[in-house]
């Protein structure tokens, strides 16, 4: 779905929270700056001639947006660091710049807080097509890390492959109890599933796909998360049990409508509320970031993904384990199959 990046802090604080297309960025935006502290860094003026906005401009979207400017890495410089700063200033540009002495406070830029900037200017021609440039690269880069399709991203946590096995062993066990403990009826495996799925993060299976842009062969769980799949195996281990022990106390076969009855109690158990909420910010998180995918129903637990979030899913880890999966997935598929 189109981004407009100066009005979804979600959206601005993704990108930036994601350290390797930072990386591409810097290299692409090529924008020369202030060696400090390791850092490279720009004043007010620098940005305003970068951005090609009365410096004013840049004065009142510090004042507004302070506390994201701040939070990425914008700083007002004081004492011994802003003397330290004025030096380097001097180091960097030399004869061609007049390094004010007779300031007391000024506030800089790093790389990140000035992206942060262009993500905001909406006067600024030179910011939107930076942020143009930004959204590119992003998408080039999940697109370069998944061969093309985020599908089975989900598969590059290294908690997957066990959380999955897991899963089909208390999967069985559910349709086991259907199949012997409720009554015959063609469409129960697919009813109840749906309602586990409505219970944890609001969507039929039909929904998720839609959502995902999944074709009707593929499998709805080989796409979940691992927190997903963790809770699904909660549901189903517990829902198995407390079917069979309701069909022991009655002597005969439940209906359907005595087994919505006991999933809707185990649902509302207090215990689960942590644990779906926490569900719903990874599911929703992850796929509004990492695969385009808005699920409409769950916009309420959508925050911007950290730093580690990305290395899991992007970086080198998630690639070997990737490779790893495919080289060996004859063993799994087996393995799977044994479980």
């Amino acid at each position: 779905m189109p981004k407009d990046l100066t009005s979804s802090h979600i959206d601005r604080q993704n990108i930036l929270n994601n350290e390797l297309a930072l990386i591409e960025i810097k290299k692409k935006s090529n924008f020369k700056g202030i060696l400090w502290d390791e850092e490279l860094m720009f004043t007010r003026e620098m940005a305003s001639e970068l951005f090609e906005v009365d410096i004013r401009t840049i004065g009142r979207y510090i004042e507004r947006y302070n506390d994201e400017l701040t939070q990425n890495g914008y700083q007002v410089l004081r004492g011994k660091k802003l003397k330290d700063f004025l030096h380097a200033m001097q180091m960097s540009f030399g004869k061609d710049i007049n390094v004010p002495t007779k300031i007391t406070v000024l506030g800089v830029f790093n790389f990140r807080s000035l992206l942060n900037l262009a993500m905001l200017l909406s006067e600024s021609e030179k910011a939107k097509i930076l942020r143009r440039m930004m959204l590119d690269i992003v998408i080039d880069l999940i697109n370069k890390k998944t061969g093309g399709s985020t599908k089975y991203i989900n598969q590059r946590d290294k908690d997957f492959i066990s959380a999955y096995l897991q899963e089909e062993n208390y999967r069985r066990q559910f349709t086991d109890a259907l199949k012997n403990y409720v009554e015959d009826n063609r469409y129960k495996y697919a009813h109840f599933t749906d309602l586990i799925y409505v219970s944890i993060f609001k969507e039929k299976a039909k929904e998720y796909k839609k959502i995902l842009d999944l074709k009707a062969s593929d499998k709805v769980r080989d796409t979940f998360y691992s927190e997903i799949l963790d809770i699904i195996a909660a549901y189903e281990c517990g829902l198995a049990d407390a079917i069979k022990e309701e069909y022991v106390k009655q002597g005969r076969k439940l209906s359907c409508r005595e087994v919505e009855s006991i999933l809707e109690k185990f649902e509302n158990m207090a215990l689960w509320k942590p644990l779906i909420h926490r569900g719903r910010i990874k599911m929703a998180s992850r796929d509004m970031a990492l695969r385009d995918a808005f699920h409409y129903q769950l916009s309420e637990y959508i925050q911007p993904l950290d730093k580690d979030e990305y290395e899991k899913f992007l970086g080198a880890a998630g690639e070997e384990l990737e490779r790893l999966m495919q080289e060996n997935k004859d063993v799994l598929k087996r393995l799977k199959e044994r479980e």
